[in-house]
């Protein structure tokens, strides 16, 4: 009796460790999450975020395959270089970041497409308003840094509707161009540490 309760217990802890959660933190430092928009039909403004958090958490620190997603960004911390321009995107007519602080993501699935390819399906909050929206996603690899730490690289790349997402700023020339454009770039490149 005391030795097959024993070795359920093995098998049980066993199972557990199996399903055991691997969690990777986003390095500051080292991860961007970038914008870029056309202006008046002519050319393209970037910009970037300067503050977020994000966590990315699998069962295996050396697969990726359906790992989770979280990210969480300050959507004050807008910058595009130019001081007016960054004011008038904290407005209503952009993010109102009085109002709806945080631009969240959290992922629905990660699937491997074929060799270092992944395909992110994630729903995306700005402004309240969430869409799920499809991430096209480059695993760079893993490495072991000169300080002992693993660390994880990704390039996540989507192009989304910001009137979508209720950023409704929507003034046009004569000629029918939108002042700023509805279609807006996003490249995100992480650099994760294991924890």
């Amino acid at each position: 009796m005391k030795k097959g309760f024993f070795f359920t217990t093995l098998l049980v802890l066993a199972s557990i460790a199996s399903f055991a959660q691997v969690k990777w933190n986003a390095d500051p430092a080292h991860t961007s999450i970038i914008f870029g928009v056309k202006h008046l039909g002519l050319s393209y403004v970037q910009g970037h975020f300067n503050k977020f958090n994000g966590t990315i958490e699998t069962t295996d620190s050396t697969n990726f395959q359906n790992a989770k997603v979280d990210f969480t960004v300050d959507a004050s911390s807008i910058s595009t270089g130019v001081d007016q321009r960054d004011g008038h995107l904290k407005t209503d007519d952009f993010f109102n970041v009085a109002e709806y602080p945080a631009i969240t993501l959290k992922s629905v699935s990660l699937k491997k497409v074929t060799g270092n390819k992944y395909l992110l399906l994630a729903d995306l909050t700005i402004r309240n308003t969430t869409k799920r929206v499809t991430f096209d996603v480059t695993y760079n690899g893993v490495i072991k840094d000169p300080w002992g730490l693993r660390r994880a690289g990704f390039t996540a790349k989507t192009t989304i509707n910001r009137l979508d997402f209720g950023v409704k700023y929507a003034d046009k020339l004569p000629s029918g161009v939108y002042a700023v454009a509805p279609t807006v770039d996003i490249t995100v490149n992480v650099e994760a540490v294991k924890q």
